[in-house]
């Protein structure tokens, strides 16, 4: 094992054993959440922060960890995140109500927040500059791994065990990382001493964020209206954007303070815009997932698990693309092959609403997989050696903290932003096309069609019975083939309205990728970084 310490292949190994971790539990909850209802007799909004409550926890406290990992040492950092990160997967598998899950669920994303900023940070400590975009692209690569796994790994874990083991698996993985991790990773250098923890940094950015990912992720929830009392979703999103502005100001005058955000990351041009990027890459991401799942699911019948292999194919490409755009990158330089990723993503994205009907075979979907998977693999790894180029090491955890926290948000902005375009378009239109669809059934039962097509609309669309055709009351004395009919009238109404407004929603992807692409133009994308001299230390400031 001595022979692998320092080793920086055998340090990223240790690293993805991590962030692989903490990428299946984004993902993978999705297919358990009927059993975990029946397992624990819960109700679908409690189920529904089984996942919200990690994802929100992680976005929240991204910066503050990465933060954490510059003063306190970049390797403890990690460990201490995914020691934080194993008990709590395995009080989620020990829970007996919804109460306790949820509440692990928010420690299993204080434990994310601890150690996923210290991967990229670590990264960029261990290998000379020349090799940086490789092994960004390896770290990359995980990410889609963990994509294309979730959702597999989770039906099979149900079906063949329980859903619990969709949490417990976690936890010989995070024991063999605790083992194995601080005889590979060097312990480094001594932090230095940039000045004391900035507690008001952290309160106003923690506080800040919460309010604003809370209200866009649970905004369609509360129809954007009052949450309680005199509390409402926009009271929440102004004073949100309010706190983030006082911090902003804030870190201008740390006083005295190691900021959370050092002044100099923000003014650093390249930094900022594939920040700006990575969150139109995330709205991206997070509305064509959306998108395709409903679809897959709710107009083709699919069911979660086979929705989940027809999408494979897009993360399986990015997985084998991604080292080779790294690689690339530290070659050529990240800024064209950024640009030229996020072009093809977007033609990717144009492609599928091309491509999707109402009675699409999953072949029709295989071209816009193949290309959005192309995009991803030569988006990720470049964007964030580009955004981490000229970096100093002493503040790579901040800004690895930064570039994962805006990619949340991004994720966020996109879940809720393309959500609120589909069921708006969609409630709007399912009116006017079960009056349509009205005029061929039997003149008994028109305008009560009409009616339970719009009552499920105003309901908040309900997929489900408009799926199945029984969100229309047949009259009492109607024929079975009447029935039929109205049902599948219903279920046509349903699956065309939906491929309309998925198709009018893709503007929102496909704008913002375009608009990261351009943000890539104003980049300086640095060519090629100059070769490491001979001899030149390894993980001298890991921490």
């Amino acid at each position: 094992m001595s022979k692998l310490r320092g080793n920086p292949w055998a340090v990223l190994v240790a690293l993805c054993a991590g962030f692989f971790m903490t990428l299946l539990d984004t993902t993978v909850v999705g297919v358990a959440i009927p059993d975990i209802v029946t397992g624990l007799g819960v109700t679908y909004n409690e189920v529904l922060w089984v996942s919200n409550a990690y994802v929100l926890v992680l976005a929240v406290f991204l910066i503050t960890g990465g933060r954490l990992g510059d003063l306190l040492g970049k390797r403890n950092t990690y460990l201490a995140g995914v020691a934080v990160f194993t008990a709590a997967s395995l009080a989620c598998g020990l829970s007996q109500d919804a109460g306790q899950l949820i509440a692990a669920r928010v420690v299993q994303g204080l434990g994310a927040a601890l150690l996923v900023p210290q991967t990229m940070a670590i990264v960029i400590a261990v290998f000379p500059p020349e090799r940086r975009g490789a092994a960004l692209g390896v770290w990359g690569a995980v990410a889609g791994v963990a994509t294309v796994t979730g959702p597999p790994l989770g039906g099979l874990l149900v079906s063949a065990l329980d859903w619990r083991w969709i949490f417990t698996i976690n936890v010989p993985l995070g024991l063999l990382v605790l083992v194995f991790a601080p005889m590979i990773i060097p312990a480094g250098a001594k932090p230095p001493r940039t000045g004391r923890f900035d507690v008001r940094g952290a309160v106003l950015v923690t506080a800040g964020l919460a309010l604003l990912t809370f209200g866009l992720q649970e905004g369609q929830r509360y129809d954007w209206g009052s949450v309680w009392s005199f509390v409402s979703i926009p009271l929440l999103l102004v004073v949100g954007v309010v706190l983030l502005v006082a911090f902003a100001l804030a870190q201008r005058r740390p006083g005295g303070r190691a900021p959370m955000v050092p002044f100099d990351l923000l003014r650093t041009r390249d930094f900022a815009l594939m920040n700006l990027g990575a969150i139109a890459l995330s709205i991206g991401i997070m509305s064509m997932a959306i998108g395709f799942q409903l679809y897959a699911q709710s107009v083709l019948g699919l069911s979660a698990l086979v929705a989940g292999l027809v999408s494979a194919p897009m993360s399986a490409i990015s997985v084998v693309i991604g080292p080779w755009a790294g690689r690339l990158s530290d070659r050529v330089g990240g800024k064209p092959i950024v640009f030229t990723g996020l072009l093809v993503f977007g033609l990717g994205l144009l492609l599928f609403a091309l491509t999707t009907r109402p009675d699409s075979s999953v072949w029709a979907l295989l071209p816009s997989m193949v290309v959005m998977g192309v995009g991803l693999g030569l988006t990720f790894a470049p964007l964030t050696t580009v955004a981490m180029h000229g970096v100093r090491p002493v503040m790579a955890g901040a800004a690895s903290g930064v570039l994962n926290a805006t990619r949340q948000v991004g994720a966020v902005l996109g879940t809720a932003g393309f959500g609120v375009l589909l069921q708006n378009q969609l409630v709007a239109d399912l009116g006017a096309r079960a009056a349509t669809a009205a005029a061929d059934l039997p003149a008994g039962v028109r305008d009560e069609f009409v009616d339970g097509v719009r009552r499920a609309a105003d309901r908040g669309v309900e997929f489900a019975e408009l799926q199945a055709g029984t969100a229309v009351p047949v009259p009492s004395g109607a024929s079975p083939a009447v029935a039929e009919q109205v049902a599948a009238a219903a279920r046509a109404v349903f699956a065309d309205g939906f491929v309309g407004a998925m198709h009018s929603s893709m503007v929102l992807p496909i704008t913002a990728v375009l608009l990261g692409a351009v943000c890539c133009l104003f980049a300086r994308g640095k060519s090629a970084p100059a070769p490491a001299r001979a001899g030149q230390p390894v993980g001298a400031e890991v921490g």
